[in-house]
């Protein structure tokens, strides 16, 4: 079914997924306050980086807690080698670079994982590549294009004109991130009823720094919300 601000989707509560975390306290906090994903940053330019050893110890927790929360890596340009010693371990692969249609099915093959492909938005235009990537993909994520000033992809606090993804119909599952908030997921949820929310800076207390308290928050407003 089409996920989009008119689909006649199930009233069921939006799903949410904490992303960058990086210790076990932050983990538990979110599947305590019910998250479905927990992201683990595997770009070493990001302040949320997790090595992969510390990543591998982090999953084994989040399993025994868990036997439903998901585990999804981001990565951004990956070559093989980096995603070979992690992948096995995952739910999903999230791809956040410049990764072409053609590389995403590479490596859903390769790694026989789903398959979450980020794109940037800023203005209508860039909707075009909703088309390009919905045949090789699981999931869609949006997120807010960075500026020329900011160097990463991702979990930089910002977000997009919401609007711009009204009356899509989107064939797959997404998720719409950048510049979420406790305070204002509802309004998103609400406008667009996405199948799940992706938030990382808006649940921090400083920069790469979870919040426990943000976390349950932010949770908890987007469960009061209906997809």
């Amino acid at each position: 079914m089409p996920h989009s601000a008119t689909t006649n989707c199930p009233l069921t509560s939006c799903q949410v997924k904490i992303c960058g975390i990086t210790t076990a306290a932050a983990a538990e906090a979110a599947i305590r306050a019910g998250a479905s994903y927990i992201g683990l940053v595997f770009h070493p330019a990001s302040p949320r980086y997790i090595a992969p050893e510390k990543a591998l110890a982090l999953i084994r927790y989040i399993r025994a807690l868990s036997t439903t929360t998901r585990c999804v890596g981001l990565f951004v340009d990956p070559e093989d080698t980096q995603l070979d010693a992690i992948s096995p371990h995952l739910d999903i692969i999230q791809l956040h670079g410049d990764e072409s249609p053609a590389r995403c099915a590479d490596i859903k093959q390769r790694y026989e994982k789903p398959i979450m492909k980020a794109i940037p938005i800023s203005a209508a235009h860039d909707l075009a590549q909703i088309e390009r990537y919905e045949p090789v993909c699981d999931w869609l994520l949006f997120d807010a294009k960075p500026s020329d000033k900011q160097e990463l992809t991702g979990g930089n606090g910002i977000n997009f004109d919401w609007t711009l993804l009204e009356n899509q119909n989107i064939s797959l599952p997404w998720m719409l991130a950048g510049g979420l908030t406790p305070d204002n997921v509802s309004e998103a949820i609400a406008l667009l009823r996405p199948s799940a929310v992706d938030v990382s800076s808006g649940v921090e207390r400083a920069r790469g720094v979870k919040d426990n308290d943000k976390i349950k928050a932010f949770i908890t407003a987007a469960s009061r919300s209906k997809c």
